[in-house]
C-alpha cells in the first residue's frame, strides 16, 4: 500500500504532521511515500493553477491512500487544508482510499473528521471506507485509539 499524507495546519512540522506520519506508518508498515506540509506551499495556495501546487496534488495521487490531517478549528478542519483541497480539481482523487485525521484539544469535536472533513474527500472522487480519526494533540502518539483505528481500517481495506 501506498500512501500519501496531506497535512493542513499553519504551522509547519506540527503535531497534525507527526500524527498523519505515525498513522500512516501503523496503517502501511512503512513510511509514508509521499509527504506534504499543505504550510509550506505558502502563497501559491491561492493561485489557482500554480505549478508548484499541481505538482504537489500529483504527487499524491501517485498514491493508493491518503491520509488527510488538519488540527480542530472552531470546530472544523483548517482553512490552509481548504485551500489546498480548493485546488483539486472535480474527481482529483477519484478511486483513492482516503481517511480523514483531525486533532484537537477536546474530545468534544471527535465527530469533525467524519462530519466535515470526509464530505469534501468523497466530493472530489475518494473512496471513505472507515471511520474518520480524531486524537487528542497532547497524548495522540500514546492513544490506544489510534492502533485500534489502524485494526479497523486495515480490516476494511481488505473487505474492500
Amino acid at each position: 500500500m501506498k500512501i500519501s499524507v496531506i497535512a493542513g495546519n499553519p504551522k509547519g512540522k506540527s503535531r497534525t504532521l507527526d500524527a498523519a506520519i505515525l498513522a500512516a506508518g501503523k496503517l502501511g508498515g512503512q513510511a509514508p511515500a509521499t509527504i506534504v506540509d499543505v504550510i509550506d506551499l505558502g502563497s501559491s495556495l491561492l493561485e489557482f493553477g500554480n505549478p508548484k501546487v499541481a505538482a504537489s496534488i500529483e504527487s499524491i495521487r501517485q498514491s493508493d491512500t491518503a491520509i488527510f490531517a488538519s488540527p480542530t478549528f472552531k470546530g472544523s478542519y483548517s482553512g490552509i487544508l481548504k485551500l489546498y483541497l480548493d485546488q483539486i480539481g472535480p474527481d482529483g482523487l477519484k478511486g483513492m482510499l482516503a481517511f480523514p485525521l483531525m486533532l484537537g484539544a477536546s474530545p468534544y469535536h471527535a465527530m469533525a473528521p467524519d462530519l466535515l472533513l470526509k464530505p469534501v474527500l468523497v466530493e472530489l472522487g475518494a473512496i471513505c471506507p472507515a471511520p474518520g480519526l480524531y486524537l487528542l494533540d497532547k497524548t495522540y502518539s500514546e492513544d490506544p485509539r489510534l492502533d485500534a483505528w489502524v485494526e479497523r481500517t486495515k480490516s476494511t481495506i481488505m473487505k474492500t
